[in-house]
């Protein structure tokens, strides 16, 4: 939501790239929280979750630059909590399907991306106040949706996947910690790592587009992004000959090439803005859900498993600011999103480590 409404949104409070990032800080710090206890309770999370988000976009409609902030926490809370109760539910419902039904419920989640644009777009007459009264209507709407969804037969402590049994000691209990300590930090990084590239990129790409050239329209630019991740997402889902460890690393070197481009090229016009942004929308699809693949294959529906997924929140607050921050410094974004770019070799770094196999339980 951020990324087509930010340059409405710095000329309605007129705020600096600074203070602009810490509205992401805002969005995802409310993210971290909800995640934190989605997974205690899957279904209530994912009915909840979306209420507190429209009463965050109702406060949004009248709230200044400062309450902003309350409200944009109050958005990524019931975010937090939907979605990462959603990403359970689906990564641990077939364990054999598992990356494929991520890529499929994180293509659902790409539609809603693409619509966001689409309504400030539609929206711009009327201004922000009508874009955030549209949104809280759609989120009321989702949540009465997800009432649908079936009461869990069991507590989610008994809801492990039996090919992803944490390592057992010999007390013949699942561990208090869904991973061993140094694969939990691997992929608490991971997590981090991509959901702060993405808001980073989806949050500033349009901004950046039109300083590139003020001819390029920010919603067309935030539009081609998530319509490429949804496709990329699409594409995962159909049969295909590569391993996922090996489109995992193909997606980030692919991504990171993508970056390099948009960083060192010149001038770039309206339709090379776009086609980056679409290369980069297309390379950053498959990695989030191959990464809650890996993941789950190792966990199951392990009960402590909402710290892990709050490190996610904790990129997207952490990330789109910081590059607003170097930004500032710098007086270019082109310099700010040198921010994403290394966060993308990172994950290439520690692709070794979370792509490894699950370890071979121990018996008691």
């Amino acid at each position: 939501m951020l990324g087509p409404l930010l340059p409405a949104l710095i000329q309605r409070w007129r705020i600096e790239d600074a203070q602009a990032g810490a509205l992401f800080t805002a969005t995802f710090t409310g993210q971290l929280c909800g995640a934190w206890f989605a997974v205690h309770n899957l279904r209530a999370s994912v009915i909840s979750g979306p209420l507190l988000s429209a009463g965050g976009c109702l406060a949004l409609a009248f709230a200044g630059f400062g309450p902003a902030h309350v409200a944009f926490f109050c958005v990524g809370l019931g975010l937090g909590a939907g979605l990462t109760a959603g990403n359970v539910i689906v990564g641990t419902a077939v364990p054999s399907s598992r990356a494929r039904l991520l890529a499929l419920l994180n293509v659902a989640w790409s539609v809603g991306a693409i619509a966001c644009p689409l309504l400030v777009r539609a929206c711009a007459a009327s201004g922000t106040r009508a874009f955030f009264h549209l949104v809280a209507a759609v989120l009321v709407l989702a949540a009465l949706f997800a009432i649908a969804i079936p009461h869990q037969p069991h507590s989610v402590s008994a809801l492990f996947d039996a090919d992803a049994m944490p390592l057992r000691s010999d007390t013949d209990r699942p561990s208090r910690m869904p991973l061993p300590l140094l694969p939990l930090l691997l992929f608490a990084v991971a997590l981090l790592l991509y959901v702060g590239i993405e808001n980073a990129l989806g949050g500033w790409l349009p901004s950046y587009a039109i300083r590139v050239n003020p001819s390029a329209h920010a919603p067309a630019i935030a539009l081609s992004f998530w319509a490429a991740e949804l496709v990329g997402r699409l594409l995962m889902a159909t049969p295909h000959r590569l391993s996922e460890a090996a489109l995992y690393r193909l997606s980030l070197a692919a991504l990171i090439l993508t970056q390099v481009l948009i960083l060192t090229a010149g001038h770039l016009t309206p339709g090379a803005m776009m086609a980056l942004t679409i290369l980069s929308g297309l390379t950053i699809a498959p990695l989030y859900p191959l990464i809650l693949a890996f993941l789950l294959a190792r966990t199951g529906r392990h009960p402590r498993l909402g710290p892990l997924f709050a490190s996610a929140s904790l990129g997207g607050a952490t990330l789109p600011w910081f590059t607003g921050i170097v930004s500032n410094h710098f007086h270019a974004l082109r310099v700010g999103l040198v921010v994403p770019a290394a966060g993308a070799v990172l994950l290439l770094i520690l692709s070794v480590g979370i792509t490894s196999k699950p370890a071979t339980k121990i018996e008691a």
